[in-house]
């Protein structure tokens, strides 16, 4: 499994952490991915933090929601509500936005549930991230899936990031990435 690390601008604020040692904390784990999320900044805020993680991380970047900054980064990650706001047929949403962003970025989504696993499968996507696996600070709304997470996973052709309160121990049969937040910064 991989590590995939979650960079939320609000969680870096909270703890007053900067990019760079969020940035040397994915590197001492062996990250091979770090998603920058940022849910109130605006896009000049959001385009300068982009440049910096560029700077200072090597691996792969990928931006939550804002695929128009796409040429910042190796790809994009979308939840279902950004799909609606692009179209409202998942399908269409998603190759208008592959459009925009090509070929050779990644696109991610966020699914829950056996059924939006089911319209992820028909859709030109990467990945899926699934979860939440357990409670978390990053997003109090999401009810987690527990041990069904990971045979939930086993039903998506596409690879996996298990999602939302996952911790280093956790294993998994049917998941590629393991996207860790909190516990990141637990090894502080």
């Amino acid at each position: 499994m991989q590590l995939y690390a979650l960079c939320d601008q609000t969680t870096l604020d909270k703890k007053k952490l900067s990019l760079e040692t969020f940035v040397k904390l994915a590197y001492k784990h062996n990250a091979e991915i770090i998603q920058y999320r940022n849910k109130s900044g605006d896009e000049e805020f959001i385009t300068s933090q982009l440049l910096k993680l560029r700077e200072l991380w090597t691996k792969t970047l990928i931006v939550n929601d804002a695929f128009m900054l796409h040429p910042l980064c190796d790809g994009v990650h979308l939840g279902q509500d950004d799909l609606l706001n692009v179209d409202l047929d998942p399908d269409v949403a998603i190759n208008k936005i592959r459009n925009i962003i090509g070929n050779h970025k990644m696109i991610g989504l966020s699914t829950h549930n056996k059924e939006e696993i089911a319209i992820a499968n028909g859709l030109d996507l990467d990945y899926i991230g699934l979860g939440a696996y357990r409670a978390t600070s990053t997003k109090e709304d999401a009810a987690p899936l527990n041990e069904a997470l990971d045979s939930l996973a086993a039903s998506s052709k596409h690879p996996v990031a298990a999602i939302g309160g996952v911790r280093f121990d956790d294993m998994f049969s049917h998941v590629r990435y393991s996207v860790i937040s909190s516990a990141l910064y637990e090894d502080m």
